[in-house]
């Protein structure tokens, strides 16, 4: 059994699905390069794109291992490669996943030459913290590890499913500064967390001589917070899980609210700045809310095995149900429906471009595109994102070159350290095919020869339609 934990944590480093869409943020062909950065430059005069293909996005994975580092054939058995990464792994590194689908996504610019856009998106973002000391006290046991105190605060996870409804306005307001501004409103249709738990595990020689050995629970405190999954688990109910989600996507969920911000200053007609805020906003649970809380302290230091006589009848003392209520006396778990609310993982971005080579189309400016300003045919650049989760944020630093091909044709390269690699290589191409537009993204392209050597994987593809200002 103590191999299923780890097995578990590798397949997440396989499959998992962060946030950080560095090779899109920037990319002003793309439309829903918007929902990055809300006050991106918008070249375009209106876009509408295909529904449920016009953003396909999965990203994420482990931050302190891959699927390679535990199956790899090589010197060694697999036992110990679990038990080396258990002790080289810290209670800080975690795994993640998040997917978005797009199902609508719109916009025009109107004759004040403000750029209104809209949409929905489905998105599920999940991530939870390696708990090393309870892989540790899983994996080898308390026998060595006496007077040590296992923290049970280290087990932290989130994991939200939610529908998201957007409106957003995008002004350029002078030849140097652009800003905008997009309104959300969140339809959670399910959520589970447990972070800011607090507690320790001990064991220690039986000073009284009584038994060998006394085991403490001290100061335990351990919440789970839930909300639109008791019904759809519970035995005696009917629903159908699918139409039952459903119904929350459409605004039948636990409802929130939330807003981007964003802004592009150009510093000179070479150097453009940007910077954005997203999701800064909250969900407030009120439907459909079950919580459990334990908390107390508790000592075991053994358990009096009683034989009675097999002639008198008597049937075996009850052990575990006698420990089982015992330890639920002393840590009672209570059930909540109190609502609560979550805040959103608040998404940071910002970078500093530099433009060279031709003006693309020639001239000085691009005076029959006023949403787009100057564009060079060449550009290097670096951009920061960052993202507040449970523990703290995690950031990451990215480089770039930018290229405009053709009229018709643009690609993006890009080398990022983050929390998982110190070697993420990406690129990014988008392709406008008559009034078609094409865009296909991805991440750690080194280690696409041997996909399990990653640790994490981006991929971002989709389909609009698009009518330039030309």
């Amino acid at each position: 059994m103590k191999h299923c934990f780890f097995l578990i944590i590798a397949l997440w480093a396989t499959h998992g699905i962060a946030q950080n869409k560095q090779v899109l943020y920037g990319l002003t062909d793309v439309p829903q390069n918007l929902m990055l950065n809300p006050g991106s430059m918008v070249p375009q005069k209106k876009h509408f794109g295909i529904p449920l293909l016009s953003q396909i996005h999965l990203n994420g994975g482990a931050s302190g291992v891959s699927a390679y580092d535990i199956f790899q054939e090589g010197e060694g058995d697999i036992n110990t490669r679990i038990r080396d990464k258990i002790f080289e792994m810290s209670n800080t590194d975690f795994f993640t996943a998040t997917q978005q689908l797009e199902i609508l996504n719109f916009g025009w610019r109107a004759k004040n030459e403000i750029y209104f856009s809209g949409g929905m998106y489905q998105e599920l973002d999940f991530i939870t913290y390696f708990p090393r000391d309870l892989a540790i006290l899983a994996w080898e046991g308390n026998r060595d590890y006496l007077d040590y105190p296992f923290d049970l605060g280290e087990l932290s996870l989130t994991a939200d499913l939610l529908t998201v409804y957007h409106i957003g306005a995008n002004k350029q307001l002078n030849d140097k500064l652009t800003v905008g501004v997009r309104a959300k409103i969140y339809s959670n249709m399910g959520s589970f967390s447990s972070t800011d738990n607090q507690g320790t595990f001990t064991t220690a020689l039986d000073e009284d001589g009584v038994n060998i050995y006394d085991h403490t629970i001290t100061d335990a405190d351990i919440l789970v917070r839930t909300s639109g999954i008791a019904s759809l688990t519970d035995d005696d109910s009917d629903k159908n899980v699918g139409s039952a989600l459903l119904s929350r996507a459409f605004f039948g969920g636990n409802l929130g609210v939330g807003m981007d911000v964003g802004v592009t200053y150009n510093v000179t007609n070479r150097i453009t700045t940007t910077a954005s805020l997203l999701d800064v906003g909250a969900v407030f649970h009120s439907k459909d809310i079950e919580s459990y809380r334990a908390s107390g302290t508790y000592n075991l230091n053994g358990i009096e095995l009683i034989f009675p006589p097999l002639e008198n009848g008597q049937a075996t003392v009850p052990y575990y149900d006698n420990l089982e209520d015992e330890l639920e006396d002393e840590i009672p778990i209570d059930t909540l429906t109190t609502g609560y609310t979550r805040w959103r993982p608040l998404k940071t971005n910002a970078s500093v471009e530099y433009g060279f080579g031709n003006i693309f189309g020639g001239g000085e400016c691009d005076c029959m595109n006023p949403g787009g300003g100057v564009t060079w045919q060449q550009a290097i650049g670096a951009q920061f994102y960052g993202i507040m989760r449970p523990k703290g944020p995690q950031m990451a630093g990215t480089i770039y070159y930018r290229r405009k091909i053709s009229e018709s044709f643009s690609a993006k390269a890009t080398y990022t350290v983050d929390s998982f690699s110190s070697s993420n290589v990406g690129l990014g191409i988008v392709a406008d095919i008559g009034k078609v537009n094409f865009y296909l993204a991805a991440d750690n392209l080194l280690r696409y020869g041997n996909l399990a050597k990653a640790k994490s994987v981006s991929l971002q593809l989709g389909f609009n339609i698009k009518i330039d200002e030309r």
